[in-house]
């Protein structure tokens, strides 16, 4: 993608790597990651599931029925790759797994911040850091005011 075609527009992109221990995949995220594309808050670059067997080696799963009880249907995200998630990356992912496990990885774009993010880029600001709280830092934060009031 060169500044010709978009580049300039682009909204900051991250990454999710995703575990669910003993491969439980229910799909209740997945019409909650749909909605998000559909209002236009995400755009999903990559999408790949992996397993990692009890012998310590990594698949990668279709996603016509991950869960393969035949009802969770994922076929509406098949074939998102934009070629950014390499096997690397995947083969990374799975490390992070233990037998048995599987996980989602998932590069997206943050839609929602792209005209902020262009503007940025147009003043020459620059990105110095970046980062997430995780949520239980949050609660025992809370907590903590909580407490001390």
């Amino acid at each position: 993608m060169t500044r010709e075609n978009g580049l300039d527009e682009l909204g900051p992109i991250d990454y999710l790597v995703v575990q669910f221990p003993g491969s439980h995949l229910t799909g209740e995220g997945m019409p909650l990651l749909a909605d998000l594309v559909d209002r236009g808050i995400i755009r999903i670059l990559d999408l790949t599931f992996l397993t990692k067997g009890e012998d310590g080696s990594v698949r990668g799963l279709a996603l016509a029925d991950v869960t393969g009880d035949g009802s969770l249907d994922l076929t509406i995200f098949e074939g998102v790759s934009s070629g950014l998630l390499g096997e690397e990356d995947v083969s990374e992912a799975g490390r992070l797994l233990e037998p048995g496990d599987s996980a989602a990885v998932l590069l997206y774009e943050n839609l929602w911040a792209a005209p902020l993010a262009a503007a940025l880029r147009r003043a020459d600001a620059r990105m110095i850091a970046s980062g997430r709280v995780p949520v239980q830092d949050v609660v025992e934060a809370l907590d903590a005011l909580d407490a001390a009031a």
